[in-house]
This record gives C-alpha cells, sequence and structure tokens, in this order.
C-alpha cells in the first residue's frame, strides 16, 4: 500500500499546484480552498507511504511526480511552451522516478 499512498500523494502535489495556479495568488476562495485540501491530502499520504519506504525513495519520486505533473499540465492548461528539450527533461525526471522504484 506505500506505493499507492505515494502515488495518491504525488498526484495531491500536481492538483495542489494546479488549483494553486487557478487561485491568482489566494485571491479566488474556491481554487484557494482546493489548492489547501490538495497539498493538505498530499502531505497526508506521503507520512501514509513514508511508514514502509525509505525518506530519500519516497520524497524523491513524490516531488519527481509532482514537478513532472505540473510542468504537463502547465503545457495543456496553461499554454506553457511545449519544446524538445522541456520534454527530453521531463523525460529524465520520469527515468529517475522509474530507476529509485527498481532500487527500492
Amino acid at each position: 500500500m506505500a506505493w499507492v499512498f505515494l502515488l495518491i500523494a504525488g498526484f495531491g502535489e500536481v492538483s495542489a499546484m494546479f488549483f494553486l495556479k487557478m487561485s491568482n495568488g489566494f485571491k479566488k476562495i474556491t481554487p484557494s480552498l482546493f489548492a489547501v485540501l490538495a497539498g493538505g491530502a498530499s502531505f497526508y499520504f506521503l507520512s501514509l507511504s513514508l511508514r514502509d519506504l525509505s525518506i530519500g525513495t519516497a520524497y524523491g519520486i513524490w516531488t519527481g511526480i509532482g514537478s513532472a505533473g505540473t510542468v504537463l499540465l502547465g503545457m495543456l492548461f496553461f499554454k506553457e511552451p511545449v519544446t524538445q528539450k522541456r520534454l527530453l527533461f521531463i523525460s529524465f525526471i520520469i527515468s529517475g522516478i522509474i530507476g529509485l522504484k527498481m532500487v527500492s
């Protein structure tokens, strides 16, 4: 279950960043509330995963999911540039996540 909790935590991190962007600097109440709730849920599920996973592995994967997912969301929803270099470096992050999973 630790890996499931970590995956949920990663998606919670991506959701929190999405709603944080939508909140316009906490000026919009509904997205602000969702950002705080998603962030809290992300930390909660990360803490559950830490019962069985090493902190280095769990944190690395959690931040990797958050980073790669947030960049992809930015490209899809906020018209951020899609370039070969950005996609290359996202693939490096994803490779690191897979590598950490394989060695733990």
